[in-house]
């Protein structure tokens, strides 16, 4: 899981875009953040700082217990992996994949699998509890992955999608107005990067229904807000952000000075704001449907 509506996990793959970056965006290239880049490590653990409490909260929240098989999609770096081993433990399992999985660290209860969510197979029914947080945005293909993702759970079985909607992340606080328009320059730069490598950036607003149209039911959906001021973690993902993008960000139009700016006006006094919302999205395979006595006397 790599980034927050800049990042996603590594489990991404070049298909057929249903949201193609509009003509006149910045020029199409690869994943914007990826687990091989040398700020990989910082962007990992600012999204564990950030991020874990909240989506390990509502997993236990719902449930998740001893005895679960569990999958985790897109598991960057393996913080949430690792520690739903320890919550399913005694019996159960975690599988964690990604396509590059390397700095994700062995565990008990964990199976660490080089994986194409696109075009490898899964199990059908194969696991209690599948979890896919900040990978859906980077994928093309995203529904029929949902699709995939739905015959991977057992009847009954829990998804839990968490998903930021990058389309407003506003600057609360700045020195001056010029300061603020700058940062939200630089915003507005770094969604358009993320469209121009086939993401949508702006998905979380729209996974509630997009899990339902791929048949899940019982959809629960906690908003959650996250303040970008200095000291962080979600700061600190964003000045990461800053720092991984800035070449690419200077192929666009921002000058040595502007990023530099940026990054003191960030890591100023007198700077806050937000994040997107992160939509933290529950959801159900619908149980298998009973045999009623009807049923046998037709079979």
């Amino acid at each position: 899981m790599s980034g927050d509506a800049a990042g996603g996990a590594g489990d991404r793959a070049g298909a057929v875009d249903e949201n193609r970056a509009p003509p006149g965006s910045v020029p199409a290239r690869g994943y914007v953040f990826d687990n091989d880049s040398p700020h990989s490590g910082d962007h990992h653990r600012y999204l564990e700082e950030a991020l874990d409490p909240l989506t390990l909260g509502r997993l236990t929240e719902a449930g998740a217990g001893p005895g679960m098989r569990c999958l985790e999609i897109g598991a960057g770096a393996g913080s949430v992996a690792r520690r739903l081993a320890g919550i399913v433990a005694p019996g159960g399992h975690v599988t964690a994949t990604d396509l590059k999985p390397g700095r994700i660290a062995p565990a008990p209860g964990l199976t660490v699998l080089a994986h194409d969510i696109v075009n490898d197979p899964l199990p059908d029914a194969g696991y209690d509890l599948i979890v896919a947080r900040l990978v859906l945005q980077h994928l093309p293909r995203r529904r029929a992955v949902l699709g995939r993702l739905a015959r991977a759970l057992r009847p009954g079985g829990l998804i839990q999608v968490d998903e930021f909607d990058a389309g407003h992340e506003p600057c609360l606080l700045a020195p001056t107005e010029d300061d603020a328009r700058l940062y939200e320059r630089f915003t507005a730069a770094k969604t358009a990067l993320m469209r121009a490598s086939g993401g949508d950036p702006s998905w979380g607003r729209r996974a509630p229904a997009a899990l339902r149209d791929a048949g899940f039911t019982g959809i629960d959906i906690r908003p959650h807000v996250l303040l970008r001021a200095p000291g962080t973690p979600a700061l600190g993902l964003q000045l990461h952000h800053l720092a991984h993008l800035a070449p690419r960000l200077a192929e666009n139009g921002f000058t040595p000075a502007e990023l530099a700016r940026l990054r003191r006006l960030m890591t100023g006094p007198g700077f806050a704001a937000a994040t997107g919302v992160l939509y933290s999205v529950q959801a159900r395979r619908p149980p298998a449907r009973e045999t009623s006595d009807s049923d046998r006397r037709n079979t």
